[in-house]
């Protein structure tokens, strides 16, 4: 192979390096040509892949299932159908007397020895609650369901000789409910003593009869029975 000329070799050394690179970017760009025709042919055809961050197509949400119906609200003259709004514990002294609610019915009254609280319930309402006193030791207050079978507005003990104003009595060795003065450090020998306005209204709505429910730390809730009855 024939020698180049001196000036034809620096030549080359100069512009070889650029021929080069110009090269390489005309085979780029065909390529990139190629692709982009590729693309648009796929594109007009349809059938182009789909964008991998395109939204997806969210499907229908599956129909929700309705919810059960609520049960029907408890009936009948011993079902708890409305509390008192009283906003915290009773403090001695303290009662809630409110007969808004109540409808003529038969009177229930709970005590719970526990929370030393008694509840009066007309036709299932709440009318009254106060704080009480009960007995301790040897003279505690008995537990169980007593009916009202006395009743004597200005009683006085036989066996202590003490006033017991607006009496209920519930047994026969003594023990009832009556007017007392409900301040922390008293006791009963064995009575429930309520303060003396809140007894007054229990007389005046109470029946011999009527059941009294006294128990040791048994709450009662909206649409919980008072009495349980018996099964026919």
């Amino acid at each position: 192979m024939p020698a180049l000329p001196p000036r034809w070799r620096k030549w080359s050394k100069r512009r070889l390096p650029l021929l080069l690179v110009g090269g390489a970017v005309a085979v780029l760009a065909a390529d990139l040509g190629l692709h982009v025709l590729k693309d648009m042919i796929g594109l007009v055809r349809g059938d182009r892949a789909p964008d991998a961050h395109a939204a997806p197509i969210i499907a229908a949400p599956a129909p929700v299932a309705a919810p059960p119906p609520a049960p029907a609200a408890a009936e009948g003259p011993f079902v708890v159908k409305s509390i008192l709004p009283i906003p915290g514990p009773i403090r001695f002294g303290q009662y809630y007397w409110d007969e808004s609610k109540g409808q003529p019915g038969p009177v229930v009254i709970t005590v719970d020895l526990a929370a030393r609280v008694l509840s009066v319930f007309e036709d299932g309402h709440e009318i009254g609650a106060t704080a009480i006193l009960k007995g301790y030791g040897d003279k505690p207050t008995p537990v169980g369901v007593f009916p009202i079978t006395q009743k004597d507005a200005a009683h006085i003990s036989s066996i202590f000789d003490v006033p017991m104003p607006w009496m209920l009595r519930l047994t026969n060795d003594g023990v009832s409910i009556h007017g007392s003065k409900v301040e922390r450090g008293y006791a009963t020998n064995g009575c429930i003593g309520v303060p003396d306005p809140f007894a007054r209204n229990l007389f005046r709505v109470a029946h011999l009869g009527d059941k009294v429910i006294i128990t040791d730390g048994k709450q009662l809730k909206l649409g919980d029975p008072i009495i349980t009855q018996p099964k026919t």
